[in-house]
């Protein structure tokens, strides 16, 4: 009898590794269908979780109530279960370099916990070789047990997009790939018992690790040509939007927007890709100009806020300045890798200390990683700069009344930064104020 039957008869148990904005999703996903552990490291997140507490927002506190996952932080736990999936975080150091800690230590401890017949796979976005180069031989060492003899592996890109509740692990094409044919077909099976959209049975793992690190290349390098394009038409005097709106009605025109790159994906997997490029002898000139690109963006817009109070005839040095949202990005709770923080340090290389408006984001998350308390909107109030950071539910039932009232009314100028592009420029381009946005 093959694992995936013993899955499906009640007989063996899937494991989720990584409960977070990916893992937990996926978790209860397959709890559907079959039994399955949820471990993570974090005893914090598994109490939450236990008393049907969802602090991603993803599935929501019912759907974590009713969920059969068997939530643990015993990683002892993990020899119950025969079908391993490893999702979690693949960020980079400081100096952009891959950071393996997060998929090394679940390796090790999965290694530990691991029992023969298993079929541990990935889902980590990582460069193309680190699932059979590096993880391997971790889960050998601690197993004491031999890849392709008493386990098996596999890697399945994870294409969650949190916050998004159309695309999600049901709707989406699934890659797959296995370390051989016969560990392809169970782990092609054992997706599709919950992915409606079906799978793609990628031709090695190397393929796959390859197609998942791309896609979010691919997205960054356009971002950053709108990004571009924004400081180009800013100098210009030219609203871009205004003009992506017109070459968006030719059919083959790419309608991506201007923004701030941040999150786990797209301002991180590119480094991924050309630090193993360059491991190999070769540097990246696309991909790194499109990088370079993005991540100066929080400085561009601290830079153009500025220069709009001066323009404005308002002292910059302790500007009373607001910014409305935090997070990577909206509707999501996440602070974490978020370009947000890089205004907010910004205006304070020019004596401004922000004020922080954010209902969705996680605070207790961002007080420990920034060290930023944020404020009601009650506090948004005699400014004399507003910047809109972030798309968030919130912000968007906002009239001009309401901005309005957000700035002091000495002012003949109010200077308001709508970074995407939410509200009508026209109504906010007259006399009284200074518009800008990316």
């Amino acid at each position: 009898m093959s694992l995936y039957e013993k899955l499906l008869n009640g007989e063996e148990k899937l494991s989720l590794v990584g409960l977070g904005y990916v893992g937990m999703p996926i978790a209860v996903a397959f709890a559907r269908k079959i039994k399955v552990v949820g471990f993570d490291l974090n005893e914090k997140k598994i109490e939450l979780y236990q008393n049907g507490i969802d602090p991603t927002n993803e599935v929501g506190g019912e759907v974590i109530k009713n969920t059969s996952v068997e939530f643990t932080a015993d990683p002892s736990k993990l020899k119950e279960a025969k079908f391993h999936i490893v999702a979690v975080p693949t960020p980079v150091n400081d100096d952009h370099t891959p950071d393996l800690s997060p998929v090394e230590g679940a390796s090790r401890i999965l290694g530990q916990n691991l029992t023969k017949g298993s079929i541990v796979v990935f889902e980590s976005t990582v460069y193309p070789g680190v699932t059979e180069d590096v993880c391997v031989p971790i889960l050998e060492q601690e197993s004491s047990l031999k890849c392709g003899v008493d386990f098996k592996i596999g890697y399945s890109p994870e294409r969650i997009n949190p916050g998004d509740k159309v695309h999600r692990l049901e709707t989406i094409t699934k890659i797959v790939s296995g370390m051989d044919a016969e560990t392809l077909e169970e782990v092609a099976k054992v997706y599709e018992l919950v992915v409606e959209a079906g799978v793609y049975r990628a031709e090695s793992i190397k393929v796959a690790e390859a197609a998942k690190v791309i896609e979010n290349s691919q997205r960054d390098i356009n971002i950053a040509f709108m990004n571009e394009l924004s400081i180009i038409f800013n100098k210009m005097g030219i609203d871009t939007q205004a003009v992506l709106n017109a070459a968006g009605t030719k059919w083959n025109f790419l309608k991506f927007y201007p923004g701030l790159v941040g999150g786990h994906c797209i301002g991180v997997d590119p480094y991924y890709l050309t630090y193993k490029a360059e491991s190999l002898g070769y540097h990246s000139q696309i991909i790194l100009a499109g990088r370079r690109i993005n991540d100066d963006m929080g400085k561009y817009v601290a830079e153009s806020l500025v220069k709009n109070l001066i323009k404005a005839g308002i002292p910059v040095r302790n500007a009373k300045v607001a910014i409305l949202g935090f997070t990577f990005k909206e509707n999501c709770p996440d602070t974490r890798n978020t370009k947000v923080i890089d205004i907010y340090k910004e205006l304070g290389e020019y004596g401004i200390t922000p004020i922080v408006v954010d209902p969705a984001a996680d605070a207790e998350e961002a007080e420990r990683l920034y060290g930023i308390r944020f404020e009601s909107m009650d506090a948004v109030k005699d400014m004399d700069a507003v910047l809109v950071a972030v798309a968030h539910t919130e912000f968007l039932s906002f009239d001009k009344k309401q901005i309005d009232g957000f700035f002091k009314l000495s002012h003949e100028k109010k200077v308001f930064l709508d970074i995407k592009g939410l509200f009508d420029r026209k109504e906010h381009s007259g006399e009284d104020y200074l518009y800008w946005r990316l």
